[in-house]
């Protein structure tokens, strides 16, 4: 039987990260004022906040994957153009190169750091090549100062994927400075958290003006969605989470997806490789969220600090299997371990109602479920990629996952690794 602690509090990855007592308030505070559902005040006070904080011009959509392809159209990305990503990556970022007419190319990670290198890099840019998106796989800081050199040799535009990490006022400091656009994504399990939304920030007048009429013209999001997504946060504390350890929550979100009152994350059509072109604007009650969530930035941070430096120093002690890219003073969107036989080890841990499968496991392209033909990728082209997603063990450091857990995760990984 596992610890009487994890009895309602599970460990995990994907059930409300971010949903903790002051984001439930917030939601439910909004939940009741159906006027600022769509429209209202919140939204520019995002995109000016947004604004100040990376010095450029903010586009707001809703999703991270709508912003991408928006800043895609915005740049006049003509049919068969190429645009590099790594090959540990989500499957919305090829989904949006190939909306916008693009082909990604798939660079291979450099396995201390899980992010694309300059070298890997290079060896992919073609006359074809538009553009670079380097993501900062989970916190872990890209080498975006060699990026950015090889992108300006060439004339092509470097895109910093920053779903991962926002810097705070202590770091980190290369973090969203070097990229000709800054992506954000405010997701439910994303640096920060709206529950869906994204943005694209971009420093070039011309390209700014196309995103602003792109997303003038964007549709709107129903007020019945928007419904659904502000009450996601109580259904995730007060159904989901205590339910997961006797496995009913499978059932009951199926159930509440045939009532509409469930948003998955993916949709059918994009795990099989596909996205629509239309664009919709992001929903002021999530924007209201999501500066919520950016308001307490730095204590979300520095919790993810304390919990990367405990896993770090524990790890060090016990002579885990460290990547030598991590640092404790990163916070961590999570903290990666490689070891032989993950997916089995996830398989007992989630019986001691842990549940560490985030849905970047066991492929190159996430989530596994995702038709990997439509993607573009092709089998065997990035090996660290590939060894890399095999053999990842995560652990969580959101703003939900408490210390005396990361003790319990802590021991119990060690036991396993022995």
């Amino acid at each position: 039987m596992f610890p009487s602690i994890l009895l309602f509090s599970p460990i995990h990855h994907s059930f409300g990260p971010h949903v903790d007592a002051s984001f439930v308030k917030k939601a439910f505070a909004l939940a009741c004022n159906p006027g600022t559902y769509v429209r209202g005040t919140s939204i520019e006070k995002l995109r000016q906040t947004l604004s100040k904080k990376f010095r450029g011009e903010v586009g707001l959509f809703s999703s991270g994957r709508e912003a991408l392809l928006g800043y895609l159209k915005a740049i006049h990305l003509r049919p068969g153009e190429e645009v590099i990503v790594q090959g540990y990556t989500c499957v919305v970022v090829p989904n949006a190169i190939h909306a916008a007419g693009g082909v990604p190319i798939y660079a291979d990670i450099d396995q201390d750091t899980l992010n694309l290198s300059a070298t890997s890099v290079a060896l992919c840019i073609t006359p074809r090549t538009r553009a670079v998106i380097c993501q900062h796989t989970f916190g872990i800081p890209s080498d975006t100062k060699g990026l950015r050199a090889l992108c300006d040799e060439h004339r092509i535009l470097l895109i910093e994927d920053c779903a991962h990490i926002i810097p705070d006022d202590t770091g980190p400091t290369e973090i969203g400075r070097l990229g000709d656009a800054i992506l954000l994504s405010f997701g439910r399990d994303k640096a920060i958290s709206g529950i869906t939304g994204g943005s694209i920030i971009t420093r070039d007048p011309e390209v700014s003006l196309e995103i602003s009429i792109l997303e003038s013209n964007a549709v709107e999001r129903s007020w019945g969605n928007v419904f659904t997504l502000l009450t996601y946060a109580p259904r995730m504390v007060y159904i989901v989470r205590p339910l997961i350890w006797c496995g009913l929550q499978k059932p009951i979100l199926a159930l509440l997806n045939v009532f509409g009152l469930f948003s998955p994350i993916l949709t059918e059509e994009e795990r099989e490789g596909h996205m629509s072109p239309l664009l919709h604007r992001l929903p002021n009650a999530c924007a209201a969220l999501t500066l919520h969530s950016l308001s307490r930035v730095q204590s979300i941070n520095d919790h993810r600090r304390m919990l990367t430096k405990f896993f770090l120093e524990y790890g060090k002690e016990k002579k885990w299997p460290l990547l030598p890219g991590i640092h404790s003073d990163m916070p961590l969107q999570k903290f990666p371990l490689f070891v032989s036989g993950a997916k089995e080890k996830r398989a007992l841990l989630k019986k001691d109602n842990i549940h560490l499968d985030d849905g970047w496991t066991g492929c190159v392209v996430c989530p596994d479920t995702v038709d990997i033909t439509e993607t573009g990728y092709e089998s065997g082209s990035d090996p660290a990629a590939e060894k890399a997603c095999m053999a990842i063990l995560s652990l969580p450091t959101h703003p939900t996952m408490t210390i005396k857990q990361a003790k319990v995760l802590a021991e119990r990984i060690d036991e396993l690794l022995k």
